[in-house]
């Protein structure tokens, strides 16, 4: 006869300390890896569901403390109704049956053991991607670096998409939120951005736009349709 599982307790872990982000790149970067997916990205297919969180903690077990990546993504897991309870506020890998897909580590300084201890625990969790973003070239001369787990341990991997997922990242110059710099982005296969949801609402003002002109030239009034 089979025994109940037995209910693990969390009452006395500490799932969030109030700290702040790092500084306000980090946390522009953190936000432009998530909401651009629940506002442009149709999932990984089949109506899978996803969950993509920034400095978010990450428990493997009620013994160890959490690991906070700057963003992760997981596949096939949703946020129950419930999802106000304490156990659902960070990320309890029991609770969820899995670790996340991915986790995206920026780095802001030469102290945060990215490439060492770090990415070590990454490991000894399961999370099958991890992924470096050093824009100041903190830790080596790559700004980008991708990471597979393959026998419990990181490999250096030569791609930036994920087959897996159905996404790519990319690294886009430009202007987000009045700041210009380089942001590490969601992208699909052919490299095009996941845009934000602004992105996307400008793009289909700029399309109208151009229809309402063309059918202006055409001698129709655009309103009259």
């Amino acid at each position: 006869m089979s025994q109940p599982l037995l209910e693990i307790s969390i009452d006395n872990l500490v799932i969030e300390d109030d700290e702040p982000v790092d500084n306000i790149l980090s946390e522009k970067n953190q936000r432009l890896l998530t909401e651009p997916l629940y506002a442009s990205w149709a999932g990984p297919g089949e109506s899978r569901s996803y969950l993509a969180a920034a400095n978010v903690g990450v428990f493997s077990s009620v013994h160890q403390s959490p690991i906070v990546p700057d963003m992760f993504l997981s596949l096939d897991v949703e946020l129950p109704e419930n999802w106000t309870e304490k156990r659902y506020q960070s990320y309890f890998v029991w609770e969820y049956d899995k670790p996340p897909d991915l986790a995206i580590e920026i780095v802001s300084n030469k102290d945060g053991k990215e490439n060492t201890s770090k990415m070590q625990r990454y490991a000894r969790i399961g999370i099958t991607y991890y992924v470096i973003f050093d824009p100041h070239k903190y830790l080596s001369n790559e700004v980008l670096t991708i990471y597979g787990l393959q026998l419990g341990r990181y490999v250096r991997l030569n791609q930036t998409f994920f087959p897996d997922i159905g996404l790519g990242l990319c690294l886009w110059t430009g202007v987000f939120e009045g700041t210009e710099s380089t942001w590490l982005r969601w992208c699909d296969r052919q490299e095009r951005i996941i845009p934000t949801g602004k992105e996307a609402a400008e793009t289909e003002k700029q399309r109208a736009e151009k229809l309402a002109a063309k059918l202006r030239e055409l001698g129709i009034d655009p309103e009259s349709l």
